[in-house]
């Protein structure tokens, strides 16, 4: 079932480094400049896309596709906006440290494996890899990106030509800092996917659906 809606070290750049001074006003709630954001920070009142661990803005002219089972849980999730597209996880990560810097290299290695050309470059979220796979369509270049937040780890995947020139992400980049990441408390295996679910009234309108098509008298 597919659902489509519209609407460390030096050079990593900390969500510490992010964050927008602001007043005094009592509150120890971190305010960040931009996100990912966990659940529990400061962040815009826009609207957003439920998804359970992820909840992702609303934004004009970006494709939300998400694929999901027929109990309604998503194996994969991609914006889209004209050419380029973003694909999104997000993972469970220990308290004391992020594991963007091991599984970017996990990656990469993985990458050379399959005989692709990978390299790591410092990109605006802290290192990136860009990489060139061969698909049946032809070459095509992807670039990883990985923020770290409190016990979990959001991974984007670019692909299109802003896989190539970053300044091209435009509305995408805004639905990536505008992520909420609601995590929650329970005990989670590090580098296990977060849950991602669709929302109860598309899951229930999805499976209506499939119930009507599956009732329906077959032609012969």
């Amino acid at each position: 079932m597919i659902f489509s809606r519209k609407r460390a070290d030096a050079e990593r750049q900390t969500r510490d480094e992010r964050a927008t001074p602001v007043p005094d006003q009592g509150d120890a709630t971190p305010t960040l400049e931009r996100g990912p954001y966990d659940i529990s920070e400061s962040y815009d009142d826009v609207q957003r896309l439920d998804l359970g661990s992820l909840h992702i803005p609303a934004i004009a002219d970006v494709e939300v596709r998400v694929q999901a089972d027929p109990q309604g849980v998503i194996q994969q999730v991609v914006l889209v906006h004209g050419d380029n597209a973003l694909q999104l996880g997000v993972f469970a990560a220990p308290r004391s440290e992020g594991i963007w810097d091991e599984v970017r290299e996990e990656i990469r290695q993985s990458l050379l494996r399959d005989g692709a050309n990978a390299q790591e470059v410092a990109g605006e979220y802290g290192p990136e890899l860009h990489a060139q796979v061969t698909t049946p369509d032809g070459p095509t270049n992807l670039r990883f990106v990985g923020i770290d937040g409190p016990r979990w780890m959001v991974r984007g995947v670019f692909q299109g030509p802003v896989a190539t020139d970053p300044t091209m992400a435009g509305p995408l980049v805004e639905c990536l800092d505008g992520l909420v990441v609601d995590r929650g408390q329970e005990a989670k295996p590090v580098r296990e996917p977060l849950p991602l679910r669709l929302p109860r009234e598309i899951a229930d309108q999805a499976e209506a659906e499939a119930g009507d098509a599956a009732a329906a008298p077959r032609q012969v």
